[in-house]
C-alpha cells in the first residue's frame, strides 16, 4: 500500500499532525486509508492540499470558507468569476476589520494621552473610562 504517514504529509506541509487530525474532522482533507498495521497512509496530493489550506488561511479565509473554495476547485464546470467574488468578499471584509482596529487604536490612544503614568490605580483614567456606564 503506498502513501505517506501522518507524520510525513505533516513534516512537508509544514503543519503539526495535531492540525493534520483537526482538518481529517472538519472535513478539509479525506480521512485516508489504513495499512495493515493500522497507520494512516494518505495520497501525496495531500500535502499540496494542506498548503493550499494554510495558503488560503494566512489570506484570512475561514475553513467553512476554504471548504467552499476546495469543492469549487475540484468542479470542473465552475467558473472563475466565483472565486474571485469570494476573494472580492474577503478584501470588504478585511477592509471592515482594518477600519474597526484603526478606530479601536484612535480611542485607546486618546485613553493613553490622558494617562499621565503616575499615581494610584484607582486614579487611573484609562480604567476608569473602562468602567463608565455605555452613553447613549
Amino acid at each position: 500500500m503506498n502513501g505517506l504517514t501522518i507524520g510525513d504529509v505533516a513534516k512537508q506541509a509544514k503543519v503539526r499532525i495535531e492540525t493534520l487530525r483537526y482538518y481529517e474532522r472538519e472535513g478539509l482533507v479525506a480521512s485516508p486509508p489504513r495499512s495493515r498495521s493500522n497507520y494512516r497512509l494518505y495520497p501525496k496530493d495531500t500535502v499540496r492540499r494542506v498548503q493550499f489550506i494554510k495558503r488560503a488561511q494566512e489570506l484570512g479565509f475561514s475553513l467553512k470558507e476554504i471548504k467552499e473554495l476546495l469543492a469549487l476547485r475540484v468542479e470542473p464546470a465552475a467558473p472563475c468569476a466565483d472565486v474571485r467574488t469570494r476573494a472580492l468578499e474577503k478584501i470588504t471584509t478585511i477592509e471592515e476589520k482594518l477600519r474597526a482596529l484603526k478606530a479601536m487604536k484612535h480611542a485607546l490612544t486618546q485613553l493613553v494621552d490622558e494617562c499621565p503614568g503616575q499615581g494610584a490605580v484607582t486614579d487611573c483614567p484609562i480604567l476608569e473610562s473602562l468602567n463608565m456606564e455605555e452613553r447613549v
